[in-house]
Formats: structure tokens, sequence, C-alpha cells
């Protein structure tokens, strides 16, 4: 008679609570260890051609403290992104997502007095 009411106890929880009941520790233990990650736009302003748009203000420089860093492209070209370690390419309309480091940023074909933008991730 006692193992039928623990099995009958156990059942109860289990369609009262689903399995959220005992999946809870575990869901919170997976968001504490979530690299941060930051968007940062690039966008089409004359003169100079590309910006960084932060805070609502065209600038060619840029520093974000984050572990990762999300680059959209939002110019009129694609954009080449330049670090020690790498080269790579943004299409207009796309993003890449880089790491801590010093970006310099052009746009493919770009004239000379174009802007040279500056990215640095801490």
């Amino acid at each position: 008679m006692k193992i039928s009411l623990v099995a009958i106890a156990v059942f109860v929880a289990v369609a009262a609570g689903g399995a959220g009941v005992f999946a809870t520790g575990r869901a919170l233990a997976t968001t504490s260890s979530q690299a941060t990650t930051k968007t940062v736009k690039i966008v089409m302003h004359d003169p100079g051609c590309h910006w960084f748009m932060v805070h609502g203000k065209f600038t060619k420089t840029d520093t974000v403290s984050a572990s990762q860093v999300k680059l959209v492209d939002q110019d009129e070209g694609a954009l080449i992104v330049k670090s020690p370690q790498s080269v790579r390419h943004i299409p207009v309309g796309k993003s890449i997502v880089v790491g801590h480091g010093v970006y310099r940023i052009t746009m493919v074909g770009q004239a000379p007095d174009d802007n040279h933008l500056r990215l640095t991730v801490n």
C-alpha cells in the first residue's frame, strides 16, 4: 500500500508541474555563461562615406566593452574588416561577429579621401 501511495504522489507531482519542476535548476545555470554581444552599425553619411552610428552621432572611432561585437553594414557598399589576425568582408545589409581586438574598417574600392574607421573591442 505504501509503494502505491508514493507512485501516485510522484505521478501527481509530474502531472501538475510538468517537466519544468525538475528542469528549473538547469535553466538558471545556463543563462549565466552566455557571452555578451553588442551591435555596432556602420552607416552611409557624407562627407566621408561611412561612419559608426553611436548613440545617434556619427564617429570614425568606437570602443566597445563586450566579449563579442556584431558589426552591421548599412553602408552603400561592402566593407573590409582588417585585424592583425584576419581580413573579413561584410556584404551590404549583412553582419559579422568579431571578438576582442582592434579592427580597421574600409569600404571595398573606397576613394582615398573616404573615412578609415577604427573599432576597439575590449
